[in-house]
Formats: C-alpha cells, sequence, structure tokens
C-alpha cells in the first residue's frame, strides 16, 4: 500500500481535487456525426472519475481548428449537449473535468479544413509530420500564414470555446499551448518567422497565446483557466532557438494573469524527459499557482517529485487508457494493465470502454 501526498485531496482555485492525479489529455478519435462526443465518451470518462482531475481529449475550437479525423468540437450547440452527458457522468461519480481547447494550426489537412482550404498558421511553413485523415495518417498540407487581421476572430473563437464549455457544465478549461499546435507555432522561431507584432521578440512570439488567455480569463475567470506548454517537445515538427528565454516569459506573464495552473510536459511529449536541456525548476518558481507536471511519471518518480515539491499535481497519460482504475492501481500497488496500441485512435468500444478494473483473482 502506497501511502503519500499522490492521494490525498488538492484545492484547485475553487475546486476540491479528491487526490493529485491528473488525467492528461488523450485524443481518441471516437466523436460522432457533427464531431460531437456520444453516450460511449461519458461512459469512457465516467470509467476514470476517481482522477482528481481529467483533462479531457483536446477539442476544436471551431473546423478551421481541426486536424484529425472524429475529434470533437465545442463550437456547436450539439456538441455542447455531447459535453453535457460526459460532464454530468463525470460529476455524478464525483469526479472533475476541465475542457482542452485546441486550434491545431497548421497540423491538419485541406479534407479537413472549410472548404477545402489549406490549413492556417503564423507562417506558410509545412510541418514535417502526419496527421490522422480517411482512415490513415497523411502528410499534413502546405498551411497559409494568417493575416493581422484574421487573429482577433481565432481570439474570440476560444473566448467563445470557454464559454461553450462552461455552458457543457465543465469545472473549467485549459488553453491548448503545447505539442506543435498553433498557439506554440506563434511562440516559436523555427514555426514563426512574422515581422509584425506577432514576430521577432520572445514578447513579440507571445503575443497569441497571452491575447487567447486573457480573452478565455475575461469569458470564465482566471480560476477556472489553465494552460499547457512543452518548452523543449520536437511534436509535431515544432522547434524554439530560445527556449529557456521563451518560456521563462511566458509563465511569467501566465503567473500575472493569475491562472489557476500551468500544465509542463517535460521533455518529449510521449518520448524522453531529457530530450534538451531546461530548468523546469525556474518555470515552478517562477508560478505561484498550481504546477502540473507530465511525462513519462511512474509511481515513484511522482511520489519524489511531490516529495520535493518540484509540482503540486502530476499528470498521467497512456497508463489511463488501459487502467480505468489507474487511481485504485497506484495506490495498492496492484500491476498497470496494457493497452491495445490498435484501438488507440478511432473505433468504437473495443480498446475505449473495455478495459476492467483490477481483478486480484485473475492478477490483472
Amino acid at each position: 500500500m502506497s501511502d503519500n501526498s499522490l492521494f490525498e485531496p488538492y484545492a484547485l482555485g475553487s475546486v476540491t481535487l479528491s487526490n493529485r492525479i491528473v488525467m492528461a489529455p488523450l485524443t481518441r478519435n471516437r466523436a460522432g456525426a457533427g464531431f460531437v462526443p456520444g453516450d460511449i465518451t461519458a461512459e469512457y470518462y465516467a470509467q476514470r472519475a476517481s482522477a482528481g482531475l481529467i483533462i479531457s481529449e483536446a477539442t476544436q475550437i471551431s473546423q478551421q481548428g481541426q486536424g484529425y479525423q472524429d475529434t470533437p468540437g465545442i463550437y456547436t450547440d450539439a456538441q455542447i449537449e455531447g459535453w453535457r452527458k460526459v460532464t454530468t457522468a463525470v460529476h455524478e461519480k464525483g469526479g472533475r473535468i476541465f475542457l482542452q481547447l485546441w486550434h491545431v494550426g497548421r497540423i491538419s489537412h485541406v479534407d479537413l479544413q472549410p472548404n477545402g482550404g489549406p490549413p492556417v498558421a503564423p507562417s506558410a511553413i509545412r510541418a514535417e509530420t502526419k496527421t490522422f485523415v480517411n482512415n490513415g495518417f497523411v502528410d499534413v498540407s502546405e498551411p497559409r500564414a494568417l493575416e493581422l487581421y484574421e487573429l482577433a476572430g481565432i481570439v474570440n473563437d476560444f473566448r467563445q470555446a470557454a464559454a461553450n464549455a462552461i455552458k457543457a457544465g465543465f469545472d473549467g478549461v485549459e488553453v491548448h499551448g503545447a505539442n506543435g499546435y498553433l498557439l506554440e507555432q506563434f511562440a516559436k522561431d523555427g514555426s514563426n518567422v512574422r515581422t509584425d507584432a506577432y514576430g521577432g521578440s520572445v514578447e513579440n512570439r507571445t503575443r497569441m497565446l497571452l491575447e487567447v488567455t486573457a480573452a478565455v480569463i475575461e469569458e470564465i475567470g482566471a480560476e477556472r483557466t489553465g494552460v499547457r506548454i512543452s518548452p523543449v517537445s520536437p511534436a509535431n515538427g515544432i522547434s524554439c532557438s530560445d527556449p529557456q528565454a521563451q518560456f521563462d516569459y511566458i509563465v511569467d506573464q501566465l503567473n500575472a494573469l493569475g491562472i489557476a495552473y500551468i500544465h509542463v510536459v517535460e521533455g518529449a511529449t510521449g518520448g524522453p524527459r531529457d530530450v534538451a536541456p531546461f530548468d523546469y525548476g525556474s518555470l515552478r518558481r517562477r508560478f505561484s499557482k498550481t504546477y502540473i507536471a507530465n511525462n513519462g511519471y511512474n509511481l515513484d518518480l511522482a511520489t519524489s517529485h511531490l516529495a520535493d515539491d518540484n509540482a503540486d499535481l502530476i499528470a498521467f497519460g497512456r497508463p489511463f487508457i488501459g487502467n480505468p482504475d489507474l487511481v485504485a492501481r497506484l495506490q495498492s500497488g496492484a500491476p498497470l494493465a496494457p493497452f491495445d496500441p490498435a484501438t488507440i485512435y478511432g473505433g468504437g468500444a473495443a480498446g475505449y470502454t473495455d478495459y476492467a478494473p483490477y481483478s486480484p483473482a485473475s492478477g490483472k
């Protein structure tokens, strides 16, 4: 039996979490017609409601913001009602859930974009990566550079999406500023060569992320707002020549805005933690509220990082796929079940809602 602060309640602003374990966002590509989450999605999240906090799968704020097939949205009435089933199911199990707000930027394909147009990005630089569309992985499409006049509309899409999330019953939202998607494309100079007020300096490249965050705060309050960042992750072909300076500045500004938490991918998303030199302690010291640590955590690493005050909450991602009862397994020392890689993206109940809780009789 493990007895440590990982399993103790935690006050995240005005929301009390039952423990310090966070279910990280996991794209599963199972939205129904109209990109609406269905009953099976409500069942999936309710099964995992023992997490102190669930952060939902990334959810596009508009059709333009979509980059993969069958991912859910939060911009139509039907999508809001679909998500309401999810939040109701999670709350009935005593859980808490935030919605992750997403615009993929250049990580998309013309088959997903309005009128078959190109994806949008800070600059017309194609990412060296693939996306999931038409039931397979294909190269992303060539993007076009956003015009200056278009940026306010995207900021407003985030604002409206946050309002829609609260209407759907979420406890808060997480602005997705990580993993090579639109807001990080602005922040990192490998994808942003603009010469206007949104390019060039660290301050200018951060402007879009901060404007989005401020708009979300104005709509739903800072205590209901978090931001996810990934300072050195190369996910989706992203790169940055000055990550420490860039993200020290970002976190200083997010701290000044008073948001509830920062959710930090430490290292390469889903990969090695030591992919590049970076002082995460600097971010921890600069941010006065909740620090969620993410990437490659197991029970021992989570326990030590909490004991050393390197984080307040610990996010677990893929272990939650095959272990809906992950919290109980970690607390009891039960073995973790594997998951089927073939059923991560798309499909139905198989590999989604059919993973069983731990059975001492069977040992799995």
